[in-house]
């Protein structure tokens, strides 16, 4: 990491709670790091979105039979997709940052993250590869 423009040695990927709260104010110089920190704001996020919907859909299903089941299936799909396209797609984006030797502030890794949630929201809601 890079903190007023001297290196600092510091473990290499930083804790949970200090990614969410921005604990470090050093800008992200290394693969690892800018990677780990994307994939963070990723997985949480989604994991935000899906469990806001999981509550929404027990509290209007709970009387259902069958119905009041599908928060659980919700609660997969906010935790599974991310661990998979979440981890490539923020491996890409930071192996693009760091070939080209750029530093990351940590709210860019903010921002990739969300924008990678709201990227498969967007996807979800359009329904355009139902039609592929």
């Amino acid at each position: 990491m890079i903190c007023n423009e001297k290196p600092i040695s510091t473990p290499t990927l930083s804790y949970f709670g200090d990614v969410l709260k921005f604990a470090n104010t050093c800008t992200l110089n290394k693969f690892a790091e800018m990677w780990w920190e994307i994939f963070l704001w990723a997985l949480f996020s989604s994991i935000f979105v899906h469990t806001t919907a999981a509550i929404i859909a027990f509290v209007t299903l709970r009387k259902h039979h069958y119905g009041k089941y599908c928060p659980i299936f919700i609660l997969i799909m906010g935790v599974l997709p991310p661990m998979t396209y979440g981890i490539m797609s923020s491996a890409m984006i930071a192996m693009v940052y760091a070939n080209a030797s750029m530093t990351m502030a940590h709210v860019y890794a903010m921002f990739w993250g969300l924008g990678q949630t709201a990227i498969s929201a967007a996807f979800g809601f359009t329904r355009i590869l139902a039609l592929l």
